[in-house]
């Protein structure tokens, strides 16, 4: 199971290097909910697009976990989780080396819509 799957119970999308990206399909700020801020006609903040160019909440660490996915390095550490804070990527929980975590905050800030990387609520070991 892949980071996108254990996470947020989603399949790979069929072009994750263009979800990776994070460009919004047109028409999409249409289909964020009324109390987004954003509507018909405005441009999706690269933190709140989804995989497929859709308006989410939580499109930055959808896509921070798919990157996590494409990068043959990072195998699925089933004990950290991402999250999102505006444009902060939030690791949570722990991993095995720092050689890994600093991979996965390189990944993590290659990210569009990606503007820091938390890890204090990560242990290493």
């Amino acid at each position: 199971m892949g980071w996108l799957q254990r996470m947020f119970g989603l399949e790979k999308p069929a072009n994750p290097e263009q979800a990776v990206m994070g460009q919004p399909a047109p028409d999409a700020a249409a289909s964020a909910p009324p109390d987004a801020g954003v509507s018909a006609g405005d441009t999706i903040p690269p933190e709140r697009v989804g995989l497929n160019g859709e308006y989410d909440q939580s499109g930055l660490a959808k896509r921070v976990a798919l990157a996590f996915d494409q990068d043959s390095q990072l195998d699925d550490v089933n004990t950290l989780w991402v999250a999102q804070l505006g444009t902060t990527v939030v690791l949570k929980g722990s991993v095995p080396s720092q050689d890994i975590l600093n991979k996965m905050i390189e990944v993590a800030n290659g990210v569009n819509g990606a503007s820091a990387v938390d890890t204090n609520q990560v242990q290493v070991g």
